[in-house]
């Protein structure tokens, strides 16, 4: 069978951030406003007060110091919350395309390659920018490479999906070298009035060169032993938002069009999930969980990894083993495991183990057990 590597990993990262002390700013203000203008009928019990938010709050729900966005000044804005993001004509680069387009070089230059080496390009992400054409297609345009591209939609599981989706091409003979690209501009599908959600996502993008071992020019490429997929339906993480909505006018710009999920449901049903199929994946593939020596988790919650990784190794991983970013970037839907492989796999040594899992909307789990060259 033909052996797969990921040769380089790219990564943009938006010039504007947000702290959780200036998001909170924003929106106890924007509570205040939206209390001070119901009185009456929150006074006449017909409406409930809206509760404000704290920096607290936020890291101890959630482990997120910051997140970083496209446009600051719209989320900040209290009479706005959320981004401006002004549309383009036709002709020009898409927002999208011009992220993903970033990220990628620098993946095609770590991997030694250029864009003629790349036979196909996969866009997976959570929301793309539109339904046709592809954004893949742009941006397989704008880098100038050959083959074909297209995009793909498993939410918080895009890149894992991808990635399998790449390596089963390059097994099959369908391309030599795929790049798996996930821009995900998250801020315009979070609803910053809503105290449960206001700061969980941030925008980025990555990017993989998945190739076959036999072209990898480069030191420390990581062989892709396996991959796995799971899904399940479930309602508990759901964004409504999709070209019908104009079909029924009563739903136009309603709370259910943006993201919206059951934390607690999705914590308590995701995390065993998560960690059976990382354990009983590595079991298969002959691996023992006491040698990985790194799981690279999607980066949701600090403390979903910290259980996910406690069950995998039957003890607390520290943040070597299962390194975290999200402090600094927090949920960045499916890019957020390719940021931790990003950022942390240099130091791993020849032979060593390690997992990139992510897991979200659908229930949707991706894992991919990867080796060291």
């Amino acid at each position: 069978m033909q052996r797969v590597v990921i040769s380089g990993t790219g990564l943009f990262t938006p010039e504007q951030s947000i702290s959780n002390d200036e998001l909170v700013t924003a929106f106890n203000a924007y509570v205040r406003r939206h209390n001070a203008e119901n009185a009456e009928a929150i006074a006449a019990g017909t409406l409930q007060a809206l509760a404000e938010s704290s920096a607290e709050f936020i890291v101890k729900a959630s482990g997120i110091q910051s997140r970083y966005v496209i446009d600051k000044t719209g989320v900040l804005d209290p009479a706005r919350m959320f981004p401006h993001i002004p549309e383009r004509p036709d002709d020009q680069l898409g927002i999208q395309a011009e992220i993903a387009v970033i990220s990628a070089r620098e993946a095609l230059a770590q991997a030694g390659k250029t864009p003629q080496d790349v036979d196909a390009i996969i866009v997976a992400c959570s929301n793309m920018q539109r339904a046709y054409p592809a954004v893949a297609i742009e941006v397989q345009q704008a880098l100038g490479a050959g083959g074909y591209a297209y995009d793909m939609n498993v939410a918080c599981s895009s890149a894992t999906f991808g990635l399998q989706a790449a390596v089963d091409a390059i097994r099959a003979g369908s391309a030599r070298c795929v790049l798996v690209v996930s821009p995900e501009i998250t801020s315009a599908h979070l609803e910053f009035r809503d105290r449960d959600c206001h700061f969980i996502f941030g925008d980025v993008a990555t990017t993989m060169v998945v190739e076959a071992a036999d072209t990898c020019t480069v030191e420390g490429a990581f062989e892709v032993l396996g991959t796995r997929l799971q899904t399940q339906f479930s309602n508990a993480i759901r964004n409504n938002f999709g070209f019908l909505n104009r079909c029924d006018e009563s739903g136009v710009g309603a709370r259910d069009k943006l993201f919206r999920q059951e934390g607690r449901k999705v914590f308590k049903e995701v995390c065993p999930m998560v960690a059976e199929q990382i354990v009983t994946h590595a079991g298969d593939a002959g691996v023992a969980v006491d040698d990985l020596k790194r799981l690279w988790l999607h980066q949701a919650n600090l403390s979903m990894n910290e259980l996910i990784a406690r069950r995998v190794l039957g003890r607390d991983a520290t943040r070597e083993e299962a390194p975290v970013i999200l402090d600094e970037y927090a949920n960045t839907s499916s890019a957020g495991s390719i940021i931790a492989f990003h950022s942390y796999r240099h130091d791993l040594a020849s032979g060593d183990l390690g997992v990139i899992c992510s897991f979200g909307a659908g229930y949707s789990i991706g894992s991919v057990l990867v080796r060291r060259c």
